[in-house]
């Protein structure tokens, strides 16, 4: 198993959270009497509250995703994720971006699409194989859902952010699929391996997780940086637009593509090109 359940379901939480918060249209808490910490997003609306729907996924499906494959105690891996989930959405309260009922709805929105979709885990695993079509859906159906997103009455960043995390979710997928289809990567076996205890952290590995931080990070940047000027400069041109126009890019034709080309780039890149990388340079 490749565990390729876990970016698509991410995705999904992501985009009905955001898109949640443009048809609901419930603003944030009014301040005074909260003192809003957080000021880049002040401009989206607040229900659900789309960090606690993230934390909730992350922690329980990472949860979900190692209780077979690595032995702990099982209380102590539920424990950690109610922990951190909770840290999160407390420090939404605390920061004045949502009110305890943003939250709340954050959590059961996020409980029910992974009960939901629980029963369908296995096929989307199982979808990560030779398929010359399977691309063309992880493409093309995330930038129509971006594209047409719901219409909001003045702008904010909530388009441009769903369009990122699908987008990255995209590439990611893509970037699985293409190393399993060229077999740049070992086809795994028919079950997974449990570890019966988790190796101690060492200097040497450190190290070398540092190392390969480092290098993958500075790719990353590299092709976002470049993907991004190169998407944007087309655009500019096909649609007629002066370059270095910054409003420009809050156009829906124009914001949209460049953020889906550059993001999806972003995830090949990390989850092909970075190991790929790291192999020739004898870090794996």
């Amino acid at each position: 198993m490749t565990r390729m359940w876990l970016v698509p379901l991410k995705k999904l939480v992501m985009y009905i959270g955001q898109m949640a918060k443009d048809i609901l249209k419930w603003p944030r808490p009014f301040s005074p009497p909260v003192v809003k910490l957080e000021k880049r997003v002040i401009a989206e609306y607040g229900m659900p509250s789309t960090h606690a729907m993230a934390a909730t996924t992350i922690s329980f499906t990472l949860l979900i995703s190692t209780m077979d494959r690595y032995q702990y105690p099982f209380v102590l891996g539920l424990l950690t994720a109610v922990v951190f989930s909770t840290l999160v959405c407390l420090s939404r309260v605390y920061t004045g971006m949502h009110t305890v009922l943003d939250v709340l709805g954050g959590i059961l929105v996020t409980a029910v699409l992974i009960v939901l979709t629980y029963p369908a885990w296995t096929l989307i695993d199982r979808l990560d194989s030779a398929s010359p079509l399977f691309p063309v859906c992880v493409i093309v159906v995330p930038f129509f859902l971006c594209y047409n997103y719901p219409v909001s009455d003045c702008y904010s960043p909530t388009r441009a952010d769903t369009t990122t995390i699908l987008a990255a979710g995209a590439g990611v997928t893509l970037g699985f699929w293409i190393n399993h289809f060229f077999q740049l990567v070992s086809a795994p076996g028919e079950s997974l391996p449990v570890i019966q205890n988790i190796p101690p952290l060492t200097t040497d590995m450190v190290v070398l997780g540092l190392t390969k931080f480092v290098v993958g990070i500075v790719l990353i940047l590299l092709v976002r940086q470049l993907v991004q000027n190169l998407s944007l400069q087309v655009l500019y041109s096909w649609f007629k637009v002066v370059t270095r126009n910054k409003e420009a890019r809050r156009r829906l034709e124009i914001e949209v593509p460049y953020k889906f080309v550059t993001y999806t780039s972003v995830g090949i890149c990390a989850t092909t090109f970075v190991p790929m990388l790291h192999r020739f340079l004898g870090l794996l």
